[in-house]
C-alpha cells in the first residue's frame, strides 16, 4: 500500500506551463534526498507535472512542498512506495499513467553508499545492501516504465552513475560494481528502445549520467574548508537532467553524459 502527498485544497496554477517540459509527466524515484530537492524543483520550474516517490514519507513531503512552492506553485505530488517490491513499482507506474494519462520520464536518484580501508577489508554485508539500493531498484523502475515510456513521444529514462563504475578502487569494490551492474542495465533498455525504433531510430531513451559523486549547500555548511574538487553540485545535476529532454533520443539513447572528468 502507498501513500500519496497530493496537492491540497484547489490546485495551483503551474505558473512554468511554457517552460521546456511543459506538458510533460515525469517521475522521480528517490525523491526524498538532496538530489530529489533540486531535481523535483527543475523539472517543476519547466512546466512538468512531477510524481516522486521515497521510502521516507517526513522527506518526501518536504521535497513535494519545496517543489510546489519554488515559484509560486507547481503540480507536484508524492507518494511512499516500496521500489523493491516489482509489483509495488508497477502498480506505482500503472496510477500514474491512470492519472495523467501518459508517463514521459522517470528519473532514478536512488542512492547508498558503503565503503573499506582496503580491498581486503571488504565487508559482502555492503554488496548485500548496494546491490538492493542500487540495481535492484533500476531492475524494478525500468521494468515498470518501459511500456509507458515506449508509449511516449519523448520519454526518457534517465540514470545517476558514479565515475567509479569505470574505474573502481580499492575500497569501493561493492560500491562500484552495483554502479556497473546499474549502468549496464540501462544500456539494456537503452537497446530495447533502440529495438523498438527500428529504422526511425529510437522514439524514447535511456541515458546515464556520470559523476564522481555530489555536493549541496548542507555539506558545504558542515564542512565550510572543504574543496569538494570534481564534485557535481545537485543544482548542476538537476539542470543536467533537464537537458536529457532536449536533445532528440537517438543522441542521448544508450549513451553516458559525463558531469565530471572521465576517469
Amino acid at each position: 500500500m502507498s501513500d500519496r502527498v497530493h496537492n491540497t485544497g484547489q490546485e495551483r496554477k503551474n505558473v512554468a506551463n511554457n517552460g521546456s517540459l511543459s506538458g510533460a509527466v515525469i517521475a522521480v524515484a528517490g525523491a526524498g534526498g538532496p538530489a530529489g530537492h533540486a531535481t523535483l524543483v527543475r523539472l517543476a520550474e519547466a512546466g512538468a507535472v512531477v510524481v516522486g516517490a521515497d521510502n521516507n514519507p517526513e522527506r518526501l513531503a518536504e521535497a513535494v512542498d519545496a517543489a510546489r512552492y519554488a515559484r509560486g506553485g507547481a503540480t507536484v505530488t508524492g507518494e511512499t512506495v516500496d521500489l523493491l517490491d516489482l509489483a509495488d513499482t508497477r502498480a506505482w507506474a500503472a496510477r500514474i499513467e491512470k492519472d495523467h494519462g501518459r508517463i514521459d520520464g522517470l528519473v532514478h536518484l536512488v542512492g547508498g553508499w558503503r565503503g573499506s580501508a582496503t580491498f581486503a577489508d571488504t565487508d559482502l554485508a555492503d554488496w548485500e545492501l548496494l546491490e538492493k539500493l542500487l540495481v535492484r531498484t533500476v531492475q524494478h523502475t525500468s521494468l515498470a516504465f518501459f511500456d509507458a515510456l515506449q508509449r511516449s513521444d519523448r520519454g526518457r529514462y534517465v540514470l545517476t552513475s558514479a565515475a567509479g563504475a569505470a574505474k573502481p578502487t580499492a575500497g569501493n569494490a561493492a560500491y562500484s560494481a552495483a554502479k556497473a551492474a546499474a549502468e549496464a542495465w540501462t544500456l539494456a533498455m537503452a537497446d530495447g528502445f533502440r529495438k523498438a525504433g527500428g529504422e526511425e531510430g529510437p522514439r524514447s531513451a535511456a541515458a546515464i549520467l556520470v559523476v564522481k559523486a555530489l555536493v549541496h549547500d548542507a555539506m558545504r555548511a558542515e564542512r565550510p574548508n572543504a574543496k569538494f574538487a570534481g564534485f557535481t553540485d545537485v543544482k548542476d545535476l538537476a539542470e543536467a537532467i533537464e537537458g536529457v529532454w532536449s536533445k532528440p533520443a537517438a543522441e542521448v539513447n544508450g549513451n553516458r553524459l559525463w558531469l565530471t572528468e572521465k576517469p
